[in-house]
């Protein structure tokens, strides 16, 4: 057994400005003051990679503002990062081999990647979706072993059923057949719920089926309903009416984070990040980051009475 608690790292991740870093060293600083031990760079936003290639001067500054800190690193990699995408796939894995390097120069264990999504195609077209995708991360983990990073596969929700997305159990699924030390999960519980409601799954079900391949987890609040309407003027109107991936203080939403981590474990030395950031809520995440503490507790203090 790991001699790593099961929940090693709690923070947050950072928010974006215009893309040259006028807002990232403000928010590690933020981050910091608040007592925690990791914080996720959203270098996504950063302008950071050109055409698949590290800018140098860009991953330079980068490096000088995260080694101000006494941080823990993951990257949120793209957004956009796609292995079901077969136009753009070698591009794709560009920018990925791109993201690992910069992880290695901020000294980051962790690569966020979005599982991938396609238009939904026949059913019997599903099963090469899924292998494209393997054959990919499989290619990526062996770049990611040779900087020490882990690959975490985040499952996300579709916006309709127009779109091939994987549920949780199948992100699972996915990181088993690849078997690479360098690939791990990720679970994000409000996007496992959104998706869940929307395919009439058991959500419960579906991340108890995630947790033992999970060495990655994202922690932000929802009500769990799936966008049926999209347009909002202001973020402040998707919450009050509970519509979407929200992003929320925990407690805002009804995801029963104790019941959760009172049964769950996960890989050792897992990082566990909130998704709630200071832009907009400054002022909770102090009691986020009490509760997500708590959380953790719970797994981990079962696992040393194992």
């Amino acid at each position: 057994m790991s001699s790593a608690p099961t929940i090693s790292s709690v923070g947050f991740c950072t928010y974006t400005g215009n893309g040259n870093f006028s807002t990232l060293e403000e928010s590690l600083r933020t981050i910091s003051d608040l007592g925690t031990t990791a914080a996720e760079l959203s270098l996504y936003g950063e302008e950071l990679i050109a055409g698949g290639r590290i800018i140098p001067g860009r991953a330079e500054r980068l490096v000088e503002i995260t080694r101000q800190f006494n941080l823990r690193y993951s990257v949120h990699g793209q957004i956009v990062s796609n292995f079901m995408d077969r136009e753009h796939l070698e591009l794709q894995k560009s920018v990925v081999r791109a993201m690992l390097e910069l992880c290695n120069r901020a000294e980051a264990g962790i690569l966020v990647h979005h599982c991938g999504h396609a238009k939904m195609p026949a059913l019997t077209r599903i099963t090469d979706l899924d292998a494209m995708e393997r054959d990919a991360l499989a290619e990526m983990a062996e770049v990611a072993e040779v900087y020490g990073v882990r690959i975490a596969l985040e499952n996300i929700f579709a916006l309709s059923d127009a779109e091939y997305r994987q549920t949780p159990e199948k992100v699972a699924e996915t990181v088993k057949a690849v078997n690479s030390p360098n690939v791990c999960g990720l679970i994000d519980f409000s996007h496992a719920y959104i998706e869940c409601t929307r395919l009439g799954l058991d959500w419960r079900e579906q991340v108890r089926a995630m947790a033992p391949v999970a060495g990655h987890l994202h922690v932000h609040d929802s009500f769990g309903r799936p966008y049926s309407m999209t347009k909002f003027y202001h973020p402040a109107e998707a919450t009050a009416l509970g519509i979407g991936d929200l992003h929320l203080p925990i407690g805002w939403g009804d995801i029963p984070w104790e019941e959760i981590f009172s049964e769950l474990t996960f890989l050792p030395d897992t990082m566990l990040v909130m998704e709630i950031t200071g832009e907009r809520f400054a002022t909770e995440q102090a009691d986020s980051l009490a509760r997500a503490l708590k959380l953790v507790d719970l797994v981990n203090s079962r696992r040393l009475a194992a």
